[in-house]
């Protein structure tokens, strides 16, 4: 029986766990020890050490004689997992190219350094005025290695930029902060499986976020509604980029945002599976492609190239005190429901997406808009 390690055991590893079982692998799940570690008793073995911890982490999977080593929908296993399957000869990412998707600094200067198109930035500890003399508000700030919109604030003068970054540095591991000429247009992601240095493009998915301040995402929709023209434009700048970080193998998640002008600037990128169900659950229901499954099978050297199986139309809205008028779908039977939930007893105000009170993901054949 084949052994993988899985890192992290949030809710948005479970998908992971279960898919493992299922295929027949002995399922080893490392992470912290607390009430939202639900894969605990879902993974065959569970070790309470924290994902940062690289090394006490190669050590057991030395140990243990694990086959791979993976995640998904999370940053911050990244770095971890790299670093033991370089050093256990697994299939994976370098360790720098771990530590380039999951630093926007380190992102950035990859993206400036192969002329790929990205907003021009300041990675800072704190605020110092000679350093953005010459930027143009607005500005977009965030913490350098954290995501799901943790710590993300847009602001439009110097008196805000302040607070703003230290806000931003609270959030991030390494403390710190960058600062970004806000890119005003569309927001997408780019779902995609990769292999020995190719890639495979599943899904281009279309978001709906709070808009300023925070940008907490509120709506994902798969397939994309831009023309095919467009799509192959983010196809091919989606390549280009995950080579300029280097990434070879497994999932990522990519994004962009499109103005009204037709130009493509990309964010950042996550050598990762999408969270918020993207990858989990959307482009299987809107392409027929496992990704969990694939993600899996890169891991252990295993691989096969996608084969996209048809078209249909999937989604996922998230309940909050900006959606609380999509309470009525959350009570009631839709055709269109796959899965749903209320998570909380109170629906709250977000500014990040651990503030969502509640997800109903959808498939139909045609995009539904409620």
């Amino acid at each position: 029986m084949k052994k993988l390690a899985i890192l992290g055991a949030s809710y948005l590893q479970l998908p992971l766990v279960e898919k493992a079982k299922h295929m027949g692998i002995e399922t080893h799940c490392f992470a912290w020890d607390n009430e939202e570690a639900v894969c605990k008793h879902a993974a065959d073995f569970f070790y309470p050490i924290s994902v940062l911890e690289k090394e006490l982490i190669y050590e057991h999977c030395l140990k243990i004689g694990i086959d791979g080593i993976t995640t998904i929908a999370t940053d911050i296993c990244i770095p971890a997992i790299s670093y033991a399957a370089e050093k256990l000869g697994l299939v994976g990412n370098s360790y720098q190219t771990a530590l380039a998707s999951t630093n926007k600094a380190l992102m950035r200067a990859a993206f400036f350094k192969h002329e790929i198109d990205s907003p021009r930035f300041a990675a800072v500890q704190k605020y110092e005025a000679k350093t953005f003399e010459s930027f143009q508000f607005p500005l977009i700030v965030k913490p350098t290695d954290r995501s799901g919109s943790l710590g993300v604030t847009k602001v439009y003068n110097e008196a805000a930029l302040a607070g703003a970054i230290l806000e931003a540095a609270s959030e991030s591991i390494e403390k710190k902060a960058i600062v970004e000429e806000f890119i005003n247009g569309s927001e997408i992601s780019v779902e995609c499986i990769s292999h020995a240095g190719q890639h495979f493009l599943l899904a281009i998915t279309d978001k709906i976020t709070t808009g300023e301040p925070h940008f907490v995402e509120l709506q994902h929709h798969q397939p994309s509604q831009f023309p095919e023209e467009m799509q192959a434009a983010i196809r091919d700048l989606t390549f280009s980029a995950l080579d300029a970080l280097g990434i070879k193998f497994g999932a990522s998640h990519s994004e962009f945002k499109i103005d009204t002008n037709g130009q493509i600037t990309i964010i950042e990128i996550g050598a990762r599976m999408g969270g918020d169900f993207i990858g989990s659950h959307l482009v299987k229901l809107s392409t027929g492609y496992d990704f969990v499954k694939g993600v899996v099978d890169v891991a252990l050297g295993q691989f096969e190239n996608p084969v996209l199986k048809g078209q249909k139309f999937s989604g996922v809205y998230f309940l909050s005190k900006e959606t609380e008028n999509l309470l009525p779908y959350f009570q009631r039977e839709n055709a269109f429901d796959v899965e749903k939930k209320i998570l909380k007893d109170q629906i709250e105000p977000i500014k990040s997406s651990n503030d969502r009170s509640g997800f109903l993901i959808y498939q139909s054949d045609h995009r539904i808009m409620l």
